[in-house]
């Protein structure tokens, strides 16, 4: 069964940059598509953006296409989201999951446990 780990989060100042990290030990990344959530105090989760196997890149949230992008190393077998000017509303835990299917349809069976996220001054 696919397992997933989130790494890289911590405190930062609003502007700055933090690259978050999803992992797996138990399967090859290779094939699956990987979207990126986040859950900001008091709210639902929700999703942030998503980049299939074939780097297709699809943002959940349009106020991120600008500061956050999504990349892929196989060779290490890790999915990184960097994150750039951050703002206070960016605070939240942040996950990563994975699905065989597209980020349309969005159906992600595997979820990590999440790596907190905090932009304050």
């Amino acid at each position: 069964q696919l397992q997933l780990a989130e790494s890289g989060g911590d405190l930062v100042l609003p502007g700055g940059s933090l690259r978050l990290s999803c992992s797996s030990s138990t399967s090859s990344l290779e094939s699956y598509t990987i979207g990126w959530y986040r859950q900001r105090p008091g709210r639902e989760r929700d999703g942030v953006v998503c980049i299939n196997m074939h780097n297709y890149i699809q943002y959940y949230d349009p106020f991120v296409k600008d500061r956050f992008t999504p990349t892929r190393d196989m060779a290490t077998n890790t999915v990184y989201l960097q994150m750039d000017a951050l703002k206070l509303e960016d605070t939240a835990a942040y996950y990563c999951a994975a699905t065989k299917g597209s980020c349309l349809a969005a159906d992600f069976a595997s979820w990590g446990q999440g790596t907190q996220v905090t932009v304050s001054s």
